[in-house]
């Protein structure tokens, strides 16, 4: 068997892509998720960041059920956009699951879609 020509041989083989340069901005992206865990390890301040995703998650509920009710066209837009916030959400939980040990971003996620069928719900509700 003749083996290919080393030109050849380097154009089979798959070269990585090329990595882009690495700036200040891209580095304190990727160090937030881990920084946050970090500051959320005390008990109190995971309950307030909690607290907090799931109150402004029903106000966000809340007022897009105000706004798209007012505008009375924009309903079914809406509302499919709400499910596919909440599917979108609950397809990402068996992900993060299988993830790290801290389960912050996961919990925060979980406020997130609470918050917003609460808000949701309690607007329906005052129009009752």
């Amino acid at each position: 068997m003749v083996d290919k020509p080393p030109r050849l041989r380097r154009l089979l083989v798959s070269s990585p892509a090329p990595r882009f340069q690495q700036t200040r901005f891209q580095r304190r992206i990727a160090q937030v998720s881990s920084s946050l865990e970090a500051w959320a390890t005390n008990p109190w301040r995971r309950l307030s960041l909690l607290l907090i995703v799931l109150l402004v998650a029903m106000v966000v509920g809340g007022g897009l059920g105000t706004i798209t009710g007012a505008l009375a066209y924009f309903d079914p837009i809406a509302a499919l956009v709400c499910v596919l916030l909440m599917e979108l959400a609950v397809r990402l939980r068996p992900g993060l699951l299988a993830g790290r040990q801290d389960r912050l971003v996961l919990q925060l996620v979980d406020m997130a879609r609470i918050g917003l069928l609460w808000g949701l719900m309690l607007d329906g509700f005052k129009l009752l």
